[in-house]
């Protein structure tokens, strides 16, 4: 096998999900993704990081070479390997490596903490998860088709808690808590999502009534986004099942998981709605 052949099956395999090698692939690279993952929680854990300390430390050193000769692989069979090690998954692939190198280059104890940190990037990885989750798709373009509205309707609620946070600020004052307008407006934020810390209260009885707007306006505006959402996506599934076509009588219309038309019984070709 030459090297045009070489690479075009290692990306057929690696790249895509229509052959039995490629699923396999997928399968085995999100088990080590999952795993990894694990290893870095439970190295979060001092009492298990104490007594398994080694053995976490070569199964991190294990995944990180593993997801290096992985990431090599990709960007030797791609079509265009530097587009892809500037695109966003390129990008989470080295991110999920680098920290590991980079500990190597920060000697002494006082920079362990450092290192700790930069560490904690390698949670990176469970975002290389979405690319193998089909619904995951029609989320985001439901995400992406709803993205005028929602930045409308943020910047609705950031000018309301401006509103509010400046009347706060007016009534309660330092005295109270509301040192600034900023920090009023971190209160009315806190107040119309429903957090609620509690570590600034209005104390006024006009500051109170202030306050039962802004929960009031909370409650009345927090269903909006998922309303926003959910009106695209159900857009955007009607969309996804129009373009599932059965090839035998071209009608249209099918579930995602149906196998066979509804109208002639024919089975339903799997990449048709992709």
């Amino acid at each position: 096998m030459h090297n045009g052949e070489l690479k075009h099956r290692l990306n057929e395999i690696i790249f895509g999900t229509e052959t039995t090698e490629g699923r396999i692939f997928d399968v085995v690279l999100i088990c080590l993704i999952l795993t990894s993952v694990l290893v870095l929680m439970l190295e979060s854990l001092d009492a298990i990081s104490q007594s398994y300390f080694i053995y976490l430390r070569v199964a991190e050193w294990a995944f990180t070479i593993i997801f290096t000769v992985e990431y090599m692989v990709r960007f030797y069979c791609s079509p265009k390997p530097f587009k892809y090690a500037s695109s966003f998954y390129g990008a989470i692939d080295l991110l999920s490596i680098l920290p590991s190198y980079l500990s190597l280059l920060i000697p002494g104890a006082n920079y362990l903490l450092i290192v700790r940190i930069l560490r904690v990037l390698r949670v990176f990885r469970i975002l290389k998860l979405v690319r193998y989750l089909g619904e995951a798709n029609v989320l985001m373009r439901s995400m992406f088709m709803a993205r005028r509205k929602i930045l409308v309707f943020f910047f609705s609620v950031l000018v309301l808690s401006v509103i509010f946070g400046s009347l706060m600020y007016i009534v309660e004052g330092p005295q109270n808590g509301f040192s600034s307008i900023p920090t009023s407006v971190y209160w009315t934020i806190v107040t119309i999502t429903t957090v609620g810390y509690g570590d600034i209260t209005p104390q006024t009885p006009l500051g109170q009534l202030v306050a039962a707007l802004a929960m009031l306006t909370g409650y009345s505006i927090i269903a909006v986004p998922t309303g926003i959402l959910t009106a695209e996506l159900t857009q955007e599934i009607s969309r996804d099942r129009a373009r599932r076509r059965c090839p035998h009588c071209h009608h249209a219309g099918h579930d995602i998981d149906s196998n066979y038309c509804r109208h002639c019984g024919g089975a339903l070709d799997l990449e048709s709605a992709t």
